[in-house]
C-alpha cells in the first residue's frame, strides 16, 4: 500500500457563479444554494470525498485540508496587480475579471485555499512525506492566465505550486500531464517560453478554447520542444486515450526525465459529461493513474500529485475520482461502479478506434 494524501476543504464548495440565497447575499458564511451554480457545481467534488468516505477508502488514505496560498507564492505566477483587482472584487460583491470565470464575495479567500491545497500535495509529495497525492482543488486553474481568469479558472493552481517547490525545495524538471477534456491554456501560457517544465495536454480537438486543436504549438524561445498538444477526436474512447498515452505522453516524459510529475485531472472526458463528447469511465482514469505512476517510480522515484480540474457529470464524476485514488494508494476496488458494463459497452467500434488510432499516429509522425 502507498502513503497517498488527500486534501481537501469544504470551504472550496462554497465557491459560487452566483448572487444569492433566497434573500441573504451570498458570501462570508452564508452557503450557497444549487440554484446558484452554472455548470461548475460544487456536487460532482463534494460527492467525491462522499464517496471515498462512504466506501471506506478515507480509512486508506490520509484526508487533510491545507493552509491558504500566501501572497507571496500567489506572486511567482500572478501580477500584483491581478491580485489586488481580485481582491477589491472578491470584498465588494464578487463579479468577473475575465472569460466564464464568475465569483461571489469571498472568491477570492476560496481560491487561495483551493491553491493550498494544490500546494500542500506537491510539497508533501516532494518532501517525501507522501509517496503520491490527491488535491481536490475548486475552482480549478489550468485556463487561468498569468493576468486574467478563464473557463472557471481563478489562480494558475498548479504552476503556483510548481513554482512553491522550486522556490523552496530546489525542484528542476517538472511534467504537467493535462487529462482533463479541455486544452490547458493557461498552464501552456505560463510555461511557453520556459525548458525546465514540460506541460502536456490531452484535449478533444477544438473544444475550448473554442476552435482551438493546438498540436503545432511546441513552446518558444528556451521552452522549444517543451509543449506538446493531442488533440483528440471527439468520440475518443478508453483505448484511444491509452494508446496516445503510450504513443506520446510516456516518450515525452522518458525524454525530459522530470524530478516531479503533476497530473492536471480533470474528468471531464468521461461519457456522460455535459461540457464535451469523449468515452472515458472510471476504468480509465485507474489505467491512465497506474500509467502515470509507473512513469512517475520509473523516472522521479514515485513523485507524483494529482490535482484536479474539471468534471460536471455530478453522477459519475464521483466513481472517476474514487478509481483515481484506489490506483494512487494501491487499495482494490471498494465500490461498484454501475456504469463500467454499459460505458465499456458503448466504445468505439473497430471502424472508429483504428480512425483514431490513425490521428494518434499521425500526431506521432510529425514530431
Amino acid at each position: 500500500m502507498n502513503t497517498t494524501h488527500f486534501y481537501s476543504d469544504e470551504r472550496t464548495f462554497w465557491h459560487s457563479t452566483g448572487v444569492q440565497a433566497l434573500f441573504m447575499p451570498v458570501g462570508d458564511w452564508v452557503e450557497p444554494p444549487a440554484g446558484s451554480y452554472g455548470a461548475d457545481t460544487p456536487g460532482s467534488k463534494r460527492r467525491i470525498v462522499n464517496l471515498i468516505r462512504a466506501s471506506g477508502l478515507d480509512q486508506v488514505v490520509s484526508v487533510r485540508s491545507a493552509e491558504p496560498a500566501s501572497r507571496d507564492d500567489l506572486l511567482r505566477v500572478h501580477p500584483a496587480k491581478y491580485l489586488d483587482d481580485f481582491k477589491a472584487l472578491s470584498d465588494e460583491n464578487g463579479g468577473e475579471l475575465g472569460l466564464f470565470a464568475p465569483f461571489s464575495k469571498g472568491g477570492f479567500e476560496i481560491a487561495s485555499l483551493s491553491t493550498g491545497l494544490a500546494i500542500a500535495a506537491l510539497e508533501a509529495v516532494t518532501t517525501g512525506e507522501a509517496d503520491n497525492a490527491y488535491a481536490l482543488c475548486r475552482p480549478a486553474g489550468h485556463h487561468c492566465l498569468a493576468e486574467e481568469p478563464m473557463g472557471f479558472c481563478l489562480f494558475a493552481n498548479i504552476p503556483i505550486a510548481i513554482e512553491a517547490m522550486k522556490a523552496r525545495h530546489g525542484v528542476e524538471r517538472v511534467a504537467v500531464v493535462d487529462w482533463d477534456v479541455h486544452h490547458g491554456n493557461g498552464t501552456q501560457a505560463i510555461y511557453y517560453e520556459r525548458g525546465d517544465v514540460l506541460t502536456i495536454s490531452l484535449h478533444q480537438d477544438r473544444c475550448f478554447p473554442p476552435g482551438y486543436s493546438g498540436f503545432e504549438d511546441r513552446g518558444a524561445d528556451a521552452g522549444e520542444g517543451a509543449n506538446l498538444n493531442i488533440p483528440l477526436p471527439a468520440g475518443s474512447g478508453h483505448e484511444c486515450y491509452l494508446y496516445a498515452m503510450e504513443k506520446l505522453v510516456l516518450p515525452a516524459l522518458d525524454a525530459q526525465k522530470p524530478d516531479l510529475i503533476v497530473v492536471a485531472s480533470g474528468l471531464d472526458a468521461n461519457a456522460v459529461d455535459p461540457l464535451a463528447r469523449q468515452l472515458l469511465y472510471g476504468e480509465s482514469y485507474r489505467a491512465m493513474t497506474g500509467l502515470m505512476m509507473e512513469a512517475a517510480d520509473r523516472l522521479c522515484g514515485g513523485k507524483l500529485a494529482i490535482v484536479h480540474e474539471g468534471g460536471y457529470a455530478e453522477a459519475y464524476v464521483p466513481f472517476c475520482g474514487q478509481a483515481i485514488v484506489e490506483a494512487l494508494s494501491g487499495s482494490e476496488p471498494l465500490v461498484e461502479d454501475p456504469e463500467t458494463e454499459f460505458f465499456g459497452a458503448q466504445q468505439p467500434g473497430d471502424r472508429a478506434l483504428a480512425f483514431q488510432k490513425d490521428w494518434v499516429d499521425d500526431l506521432a509522425g510529425q514530431l
